[in-house]
């Protein structure tokens, strides 16, 4: 990605909130600062989603809920992107929270296809056979 000097002023109690995510984590202030302003035009762009910690970066979430935009997609493509079987496997949702999910994978669709293949790579036999110690036992 293409990066532009850019001088900005920010508030005191701001910069001590990034300094504190930069010491927390190991990475410099500007990574964390355009990682934070990243997530605020994702945000904007498409309201409804947010982000959170992940196991191995932030993943995009839908509001008020555990649920991450890629387990829609990929429970979406499972049922042939049927909307009315999607509606009834995540009855508790609402649809405006299920359409901010298809919204966000539709404007972002490299993020999500990367998270999907991630995912795949961890299938439990992937997993077996690179830790063979990690295998149910058989009685």
């Amino acid at each position: 990605m293409a990066t532009r000097l850019s001088s900005i002023r920010i508030a005191e109690e701001t910069r001590r909130e990034i300094e504190e995510i930069c010491r927390r984590t190991g990475r410099d202030f500007s990574a964390v600062v355009n990682e934070i302003l990243t997530e605020a035009i994702k945000m904007r762009r498409i309201p409804g989603i947010v982000f959170a910690d992940g196991v191995t970066r932030r993943v995009p979430r839908i509001a008020g809920t555990g649920i991450e935009v890629f387990e829609v997609v990929r429970d979406y493509r499972a049922m042939d992107n049927n909307w009315e079987s999607l509606k009834e496997a995540y009855h508790w949702l609402s649809e405006q929270q299920l359409l901010a999910a298809l919204a966000y994978a539709k404007a972002f669709p490299e993020e999500i296809e990367e998270r999907l293949r991630d995912e795949e790579r961890w299938q439990p036999e992937v997993v077996w056979s690179r830790y063979p110690f990690t295998r149910p036992q058989r009685s």
